[in-house]
């Protein structure tokens, strides 16, 4: 709601001193057209006599004079210490409450003119307010030292050289990405530069850009047969024809993607090697030194999204394909700072930088300034090591969550569904050996306060699975979880 100081009197008042109708009457019949108009909506408080009579240099009893003959007709209300406020004149009452509430209710429900309404980017999200929610892989905000952040964030904030930054966007995430080069080169085997570095709110952002640029109608993109819809989403709106390839347990089947090559045109090429999404599955060695091969032999990008690297549990880490690329192939993305609250974390893209540098032409338009002080949060945690010891704590914490959600499915469902032990991520893939309605069975849960989101099911002729998210949750959360869901899950 507008304060009185805000609204626009000069615009819509304009008093003839040469008219013989007096100026208190012009004034107010003025002022009755606004509020027909809309100008002055239900509510609205309006200037007092004093202030109005100043702005439109009249006597104060005019103005006075005015604001009378207006109660008087019922546009008005005058409330003694508290002003005038314009009235709803839907109401039939003597003494007409202003109701704030209804100050838009004239706005327009629809536009007064035709646009393109896209079904591909409707947002599959729900939510619920459950006691016990199912999600498909996500950190646990509790596990966040939200006073050290707000500590940082502060300490950042009041910085000298930050309020510089604030007002220079060309520089002012340099500090983030020389710290975040340094950490990707250390943790994932890269051998870049600051430059290599793009530097955005989200992975989603992050990929959206890419397909902006990089994807013309009708270029072909392989995805997994099963993937993230969201990206499948973001290729489609860039008028991509996506093509699938099967998924078994050492990835996305590679030899499915040569013999495609020989008659098709292949743009691009999406995976999740580290833990394959939503199965979580681990590209094999082999097929990673083929996929490279491949992809430099006939030209197609690979679009390598690690989405979850930062959730690794054994000592034999697998690096990035990006580590290996030589010929610039591979473009490289996810996110730093997952393991923090979503506000304290970035996206980010690793490519050569003639490739970088178009980018950025495309984030200008999108984020032009970025998140100044939170990259400068980012680069300090880095440079400072406190988001090592936070992965490094937080580790224990999601193994163990793990562990005992594994240790669960076997006591609650036994032989009655399949699932891997997963090696990295925040998900497990579980797969029911009997067929059964996975869409009644979320139904049934919801009655006993369990939440379990569409996006997370997976159901076909070959496949009836979940993506179940552990890290969420603790040992009792879980436990009690998957007891309503054991309840619900007759097969």
């Amino acid at each position: 709601m507008n304060s009185p100081v805000d609204i626009p009197f000069l615009s819509f008042i304009h008093l003839d001193r040469k008219s013989k109708s007096p100026i208190y009457l012009q004034l107010a019949q003025q002022l009755i057209n606004a509020i027909q108009r809309g100008y002055l909506m239900p509510g609205t408080k309006i200037p007092g006599t004093r202030t109005l009579s100043n702005l439109l240099h009249l006597h104060r009893k005019t103005v006075i004079a005015a604001y009378e003959d207006l109660h008087h007709q019922g546009w008005i209300a005058i409330y003694p210490n508290k002003g005038a406020y314009v009235m709803d004149n839907k109401i039939k009452t003597s003494e007409r409450p202003y109701d704030a509430s209804v100050a838009w209710a004239n706005y327009p429900a629809q536009t007064g003119y035709s646009f393109k309404q896209s079904n591909i980017l409707d947002n599959p999200f729900e939510q619920s307010n459950c006691a016990y929610q199912f999600n498909d892989g996500t950190p646990d905000l509790r596990l966040t030292e939200i006073r050290q952040l707000s500590s940082l964030y502060s300490a950042t904030l009041k910085s000298k050289n930050t309020l510089k930054k604030l007002g220079n966007s060309l520089h002012a995430g340099e500090y983030f990405k020389e710290q975040l080069s340094h950490y990707l080169n250390s943790s994932r085997g890269l051998h870049i530069a600051k430059h290599n570095l793009l530097i955005t709110r989200s992975t989603e952002m992050s990929l959206y850009i890419i397909a902006q640029l990089l994807i013309e109608p009708n270029d072909v993109v392989i995805v997994g047969e099963l993937g993230l819809f969201t990206t499948n989403m973001i290729f489609q709106k860039a008028g991509a024809n996506i093509k699938t390839l099967p998924v078994d347990e050492q990835g996305i089947d590679i030899n499915k993607l040569e013999e495609n090559l020989k008659t098709t045109k292949i743009r691009m090429i999406y995976i999740t090697p580290h833990h394959h999404y939503p199965t979580t599955v681990s590209l094999s060695a082999q097929r990673r030194i083929k996929l490279l091969q491949l992809a430099q032999a006939h030209g197609f990008i690979i679009i390598e999204d690690d989405y979850d690297y930062d959730f690794q549990y054994e000592k034999n880490i697998m690096m990035p394909l990006a580590s290996a690329d030589v010929n610039g192939m591979i473009i490289y993305m996810g996110s730093f700072g997952k393991s923090l609250v979503p506000s304290f974390s970035a996206g980010f893209v690793v490519a050569p930088q003639n490739l970088v540098n178009e980018m950025q032409k495309y984030l200008t338009v999108l984020d032009r300034q970025g998140d100044v002080v939170i990259e400068q949060v980012l680069g300090e945690m880095i440079a400072e090591g406190d988001i090592h010891r936070h992965l490094k704590k937080s580790l224990k914490v999601y193994q163990e969550r793990r562990n005992n959600c594994c240790a669960l499915l076997a006591k609650h469902f036994g032989h009655q569904v399949t699932f891997s032990i997963p090696n990295g991520g925040l998900a497990i893939w579980l797969e029911w050996n009997t067929p059964f309605s996975l869409l009644k069975l979320a139904k049934e849960c919801l009655q006993k306060d369990l939440f379990i989101p569409k996006n997370i099911l997976y159901q076909n002729k070959k496949t009836i699975a979940m993506r179940i998210g552990f890290g969420h949750l603790t040992t009792e959360e879980m436990e009690k979880s998957l007891t309503v869901m054991r309840s619900c899950a007759v097969v």
